[in-house]
């Protein structure tokens, strides 16, 4: 999204009116959300100024710092572990996930599992597949590397006992990958199938239709 991500960081990118991240945190809140944490770092003080303590989101939030090097999303969780509680959802700040987190919340208590992955069956028009799912539970996640048994596409949205991050080391770069990869080993990923596609801004093509949805142009 360069040149725009020189001086915003993507949240902040305009979108139907106003910065993404606006449409995203009253989303969130309309969905049952009362505490939000985000993990910041470039340029994350433009994002503070812009969501405040949250407030006029609905919203009480709380940042996080990623410091002077970038964390990875794994990373990131760990060092707001502190703030975030025994159980969270995790989401990304580029990315509108229109369902029922409520319904995945349930999903996630039923399973008694350390995490929970929502998948989309995605046939190649979106994104290659890379998640298998077997009786409930996603055994197999490999963006690089998919095999023929994927059917599923790692949606965006996660839930997550703060136990399932206990082997990232603190302060050390690492992919929110690396968790998933080893709950999948304990058989600890259960995984939430939904109908509704997702709607992201990391490329032109996907701000123009993320824009064109908010705005109620399309249903689809």
């Amino acid at each position: 999204m360069r040149p725009a991500t020189l001086t915003l960081p993507k949240p902040m990118l305009e979108v139907a009116g106003e910065p993404f991240l606006g449409h995203l945190l009253r989303y969130v809140a309309g969905q049952g959300g009362r505490r939000a944490v985000l993990c910041v770092g470039y340029k994350g003080e433009l994002i503070r100024a812009f969501a405040g303590d949250g407030t006029r989101f609905g919203l009480n939030i709380a940042y996080v710092e990623d410091g002077p090097r970038p964390l990875g999303t794994a990373g990131a969780v760990k060092a707001a572990l502190g703030v975030l509680g025994a159980a969270f959802f995790v989401l990304f700040g580029d990315a509108y996930l229109p369902i029922d987190y409520r319904a995945v919340e349930r999903r996630f208590l039923e399973a008694g599992t350390a995490g929970i992955m929502t998948v989309y069956a995605d046939p190649g028009s979106y994104h290659p597949a890379n998640v298998e799912v077997e009786g409930g539970r996603v055994v197999a996640y490999d963006k690089v590397h998919p095999t023929g048994r994927m059917r599923f596409i790692d949606y965006g949205l996660s839930a997550f006992r703060a136990s399932a991050f206990a082997g990232v080391a603190d302060g050390i770069a690492t992919d929110l990958g690396a968790v998933n990869r080893q709950l999948i080993a304990a058989g600890q990923l259960a995984a939430f199938e939904v109908q509704q596609r997702f709607y992201e801004i990391g490329s032109p093509e996907g701000l123009a239709l993320t824009t064109a949805f908010l705005r109620g142009e399309t249903n689809a």
